[in-house]
């Protein structure tokens, strides 16, 4: 069964198409950055048309990469949510039209479900059940999945996401659009001097999370510094090892609680390297099998949607052909598999 994944939830339009028996067969991908740059974060009609703009000729590409045809595609999967609603509308009209014309069922899948089960995609494959700490711009949470469709939040953050913060601390420092991969390259330089920035709700009970007093606090640490180039690697270095230390304690927390012994990180910051490679020495230290996606595939993309989509078709659970409904927010809880 071949499953086309159309992903037009914010600043990306990907296409996929992925094979049931061979793996993922195209991954067709355009962002935006270059576009909301000169804005210093996404302008919303903006994306929507750029998605109009690149969602046919991304699936051209698709289909050739894979050497096929729109009458091979079995089913098509598309990001109902949650997201940017113009850009979200743009993607589920395209996907509900093709396949109405094609007479072949569609799944709307939800964008961190995709997210969570990217690392699928990779030859090496979690097994049920596992804890996933799913970090990407807008989400932050610690989840446990008992099976497919069986999700169980943990803890969540209060207020801004990992990602978030991170972006808007780059913003703070002067550093460019987008903002968290500046800040997470300046600590390839070697700092000077040592701040000691706090690890939020690591004092108290409980697996929830708040960046914003970090955020606060990385400001006024920069308003009291140099705020020269040096300066900016210092702060930089103290709130990427702040965040870190954070979800290392939180995750430290969850295993004790659950007793599960494999762990996946996914979502955007997923990609962070810090961040990798203390999971990494976490998961050796407890012996513990860990997962994470493919660079490409930590941030948006339309292979993880065509994945997912699969997963659902092949179960035999596909939308209504007639409606179309996409969801600005849309919380992970309300997925059940029927």
């Amino acid at each position: 069964m071949r499953i086309l994944g159309i992903e037009s939830s914010c600043d990306e339009t990907g296409i996929a198409i992925y094979d049931t028996e061979k793996g993922l067969v195209a991954n067709a991908l355009f962002s935006q950055i270059a576009l909301h740059a000169p804005y210093g974060g996404v302008v919303p009609e903006v994306a929507s048309r750029d998605h109009l703009k690149k969602i046919i000729p991304l699936t051209h590409q698709a289909l050739d990469e894979a050497g096929i045809t729109l009458q091979d595609i079995h089913g098509i999967a598309y990001t109902a949510g949650p997201g940017l609603i113009g850009a979200l509308f743009v993607g589920a009209s395209f996907a509900k039209s093709l396949a109405f014309s094609l007479n072949i069922p569609s799944i709307a899948v939800h964008h961190m479900e995709a997210h969570l089960l990217a690392p699928f995609l990779e030859e090496k494959k979690p097994c049920y059940p596992f804890l996933a700490l799913l970090v990407s711009g807008g989400h932050t949470m610690l989840i446990l999945a008992h099976g497919f469709g069986r999700y169980e939040c943990l803890g969540e953050t209060m207020d801004d996401a990992a990602g978030e913060a991170f972006d808007k601390t780059a913003k703070m420092l002067g550093l460019p659009y987008p903002g968290g991969p500046h800040l997470s390259r300046l600590t390839s330089f070697p700092k000077q001097t040592h701040y000691t920035f706090p690890r939020p709700m690591t004092d108290r009970t409980g697996l929830d999370f708040s960046f914003s007093g970090l955020k606060t606090f990385a400001l006024n640490t920069w308003k009291k510094s140099t705020q020269d180039e040096q300066a900016k690697i210092d702060i930089a270095h103290a709130f990427q090892e702040a965040v870190v230390d954070t979800f290392i304690i939180k995750i430290r927390r969850a295993l004790q609680l659950t007793k599960v012994k494999h762990l996946l990180i996914s979502g955007g910051v997923s990609a962070n390297t810090a961040l990798r490679e203390k999971l990494g020495q976490l998961a050796q230290s407890q012996n513990l099998e860990l997962f994470f996606p493919s660079l490409p595939f930590c941030t948006d993309n339309g292979a993880m949607v065509a994945y997912l989509g699969s997963e659902y078709l092949s179960r035999g659970i596909e939308d209504d052909h007639l409606k179309i409904e996409v969801h600005a927010r849309w919380p992970l809880s309300e997925v059940k598999i029927i």
